[in-house]
């Protein structure tokens, strides 16, 4: 086929965007947070709740205060969490390539 027709033009583009958004997809979902910075975080937040913990206990009694630290960090790892999981949890991202992808081959 030396010489495509514009139909054929047109179903070879819109086949190579679906493939495309498909490796994009996919590599969203093999492309993951490492162990590795999981481990690092969590360290992370211990030594800071620790060094937190031995300031209070060294004179000054924090009160409510003293929840503060623990609930900033939590809601940090819940949102990272969040993100790195794309299908569930509390922020949902929709295939808004795709949906547009297919808005426009109905057309």
């Amino acid at each position: 086929m030396a010489d495509p027709t514009p139909v054929a033009a047109i179903v070879l583009s819109g086949m190579n965007d679906v493939i495309n958004s498909q490796g994009y997809t996919q590599a969203a979902f093999w492309n993951r947070i490492p162990i590795a910075v999981w481990i690092l975080m969590a360290a992370i937040a211990v030594c800071s709740n620790m060094l937190f913990g031995y300031r209070s206990q060294k004179g000054k009694d924090l009160g409510k205060i003293a929840l503060v630290l623990p609930f900033v960090v939590s809601i940090a790892f819940l949102l990272i969490a969040d993100i790195d999981a794309p299908r569930y949890g509390l922020i949902h991202v929709g295939p808004q390539n795709l949906e547009s992808l297919a808005k426009s081959l109905v057309r």
